[in-house]
């Protein structure tokens, strides 16, 4: 039957008193379980003293139910009991037989014939679902109560779609440009600048709207001031594969040459430049750490390799080139080809010798694969619809409301909205390693010691040129006494005003007129 909340909280009293106890040693406060309120002669201290103790003791209590509900081993996964059983062998109707009526209800399929195939992208919170075909249906969806909230034909093609900051807003990269709907299908605008789009992804905490296509243009625009903040030329052609790294916001592009580059908005060739494989990439996934990168391509295998070192690790082999791969965020990776899809288990840090899944989907080519945020479920966009499969252990059980709340009111998510503007990442902080912003950068040791060693040189050439200069001076007794400097310095003095008297005499005789003889002496001054 069902607990009730009185029943939980009798179940956990030895978890009150645990918590408690922790709370006290954090604090370092050894205080007894009640105060003495008895002693206290001031009613109204009393009273304040009371109140205080009654929500302690609530707040202790909600803390160990929190504690209780969501502080969980493991969010679950299929564990065979024996070596002979093997997990890829389980098939999607026995999961659904023996799943509730709640996880059960999440795998569904939509047949939307003639209209694909589709590109599906969930919400941050995974609790809304984006559609597009190609041949021109767009649909939003509440997929866990299955309402569609809006749905619009644009009568082109559209290549890819994604959310922006929130469900209110998506982009469709149609034919020619990419649009921007609301979540009532109507269009909000047309960005005419990204011209024949093949790819997208939005940078949540800065932002930004990132897009390369046919022309293999990198485009960075600012959704929330609608500027154009960078604009790169890949010189690699043509791009069809795009992901961003969350660690670090990074954008990496797969090129038809077999390379991996990394870009930043405040660099215009890429950060980094890795051959991946021998023939063009098809899709590439990097993990929430941004430590680990996988990457799918033509010459029929799945590598990961380590972002840190830009290495690789392991290499899977597929029995046809790979068309669409995803990372979960318990580090599930999801590859498909054709009508297949293939899940693999702890694949990251060490080489998996089995899948941990697989599926065959009957209703068509697979275009591409999502896992959704906070469910153990995977989104199959293929070319007769949609499908909706179950992968117990994907999603991360427990959400942190302050990034990504499923059940967040209107009033919630404006409030959300606008703390998300104002704590808005200028583009300037997309490096390699986000953390030395604000940090001070040190040159290397071997620098340090090279400018070291070049001033003690330069000093000891100094000195020893001084000390030559010295030996070859020739000293005498009492020459160098600071009374004969003195004197020596007003003698030079003197000498420069003789010669300017004598310069100023010379030119007054010349000027000198001629003086009568009759004339006395006494007036010889006013003929000079």
């Amino acid at each position: 039957g069902e607990l009730s909340l009185g029943s939980v909280m009798a179940a956990t009293k030895e978890e009150v008193k645990r918590l408690r106890r922790k709370h006290r040693e954090a604090r370092g406060q050894a205080r007894p379980d009640a105060y003495q309120t008895k002693h206290v002669e001031d009613r109204k201290l009393r009273g304040k003293l009371k109140r205080a103790q009654l929500l302690e003791k609530q707040a202790v209590k909600d803390t160990a139910g929190v504690e209780y509900w969501l502080n969980t081993e493991s969010g679950g996964e299929l564990v065979p009991e024996n070596d002979l059983e093997k997990t890829w062998r389980l098939k999607q109707d026995d999961l659904v037989a023996d799943a509730e009526i709640g996880a059960a209800s999440k795998r569904f399929d939509l047949k939307l014939e003639g209209l694909g195939p589709y590109n599906c992208s969930y919400s941050r919170d995974g609790r809304w679902l984006l559609l597009g075909g190609r041949r021109g249906h767009l649909a939003m969806v509440d997929w866990s109560r299955h309402k569609v909230v809006c749905e619009v034909q644009v009568k082109e093609a559209v290549r890819d779609v994604t959310f922006l900051h929130n469900n209110v807003f998506f982009a469709a990269a149609q034919r020619k440009q990419v649009f921007v709907y609301d979540k009532r299908g109507l269009e909000v605008h047309c960005m005419k600048e990204h011209q024949l789009v093949n790819k997208m992804t939005f940078l949540n905490h800065h932002f930004l709207l990132c897009t390369i296509g046919q022309q293999g243009v990198l485009r960075y625009q600012d959704t929330s001031t609608g500027e154009i903040v960078a604009m790169h030329r890949s010189k690699l052609g043509p791009c069809d594969a795009m992901c961003q790294n969350p660690y670090n916001a990074v954008v990496m592009l797969g090129h038809a040459g077999g390379t991996v580059t990394m870009w930043s908005p405040n660099m215009t060739t890429p950060l980094v430049k890795m051959l991946c494989h021998r023939g063009p990439v098809h899709s590439l996934a990097v993990d929430l750490s941004g430590r680990y990168l996988v990457t799918i391509g033509s010459d029929k295998q799945m590598k990961v390799w380590d972002v840190r070192t830009y290495k690789p690790l392991h290499a899977y082999f597929c029995s046809a080139p790979a068309k669409s791969v995803e990372i979960s965020q318990k580090g599930l990776v999801a590859v498909s080809w054709g009508s297949r899809v293939q899940v693999w288990k702890d694949a990251l840090g060490g080489k998996a010798k089995a899948p941990y899944m697989n599926h065959q989907q009957e209703l068509g080519q697979i275009r591409q694969i999502r896992f959704c945020p906070y469910e153990d479920v995977l989104g199959i966009g293929h070319a007769n619809g949609f499908s909706s499969i179950l992968i117990p252990g994907a999603g991360e059980p427990n959400y942190d409301s302050f990034v990504a709340n499923p059940f967040q009111t209107r009033k919630e998510r404006r409030e959300h909205e606008v703390h998300s503007l104002l704590e808005k990442l200028q583009p300037d902080t997309i490096v390699l390693d986000p953390q030395g912003v604000g940090n001070i950068k040190l040159d290397p040791k071997q620098v340090v010691q090279e400018r070291k060693e070049q001033q003690r040189a330069a000093v000891a050439a100094r000195l020893s040129k001084q000390r030559e200069k010295n030996e070859m001076k020739v000293k005498m007794k009492g020459k160098n006494k600071p009374s004969k400097r003195h004197r020596k310095k007003q003698l030079n003095i003197i000498r420069d005003k003789k010669e300017d008297l004598k310069e100023l005499t010379a030119g007054k005789q010349i000027h000198k007129k001629e003086i009568r003889e009759d004339v006395p002496s006494a007036l010889h001054r006013f003929f000079s």
